[in-house]
């Protein structure tokens, strides 16, 4: 069974506190960036709800004995649970930012 990576995480690079951006790529990149982690955080969620429904019809599929495979069921289960931690972790990442900027004093 092939076991592929999360998309989401390649966009993270961009976001990253330690990266190597100026201010003025960010101050001419704003928008374009904004939108380039939006799109990747709604992949990342879709993402995690394919795996999810995977996950379920697999344990469907078990449960009425169309298969007796353990690995296959423990594996979309384990795809499905890791995904939904990881944009979890995400989103309260971005809610924290959030609570950053609205906490700054101007």
């Amino acid at each position: 069974m092939n076991i592929s990576q999360i998309s989401g995480v390649d966009r993270l690079s961009e976001v990253s506190r330690y990266g190597s951006t100026t201010d003025t790529e960010i101050k001419t990149s704003g928008r374009d960036t904004f939108e380039s982690i939006l799109s990747s955080a709604m992949k990342m969620v879709n993402e995690t709800d394919q795996l999810s429904n995977a996950a379920e019809e697999e344990e469907i599929r078990f449960a009425i004995g169309e298969t007796d495979n353990w690995h296959d069921l423990m594996v979309a289960q384990q795809k499905a649970n890791i995904s939904l931690q990881y944009t979890v972790a995400v989103k309260n990442t971005a809610i924290e930012a959030y609570k950053t900027l609205l906490n700054m004093q101007f």
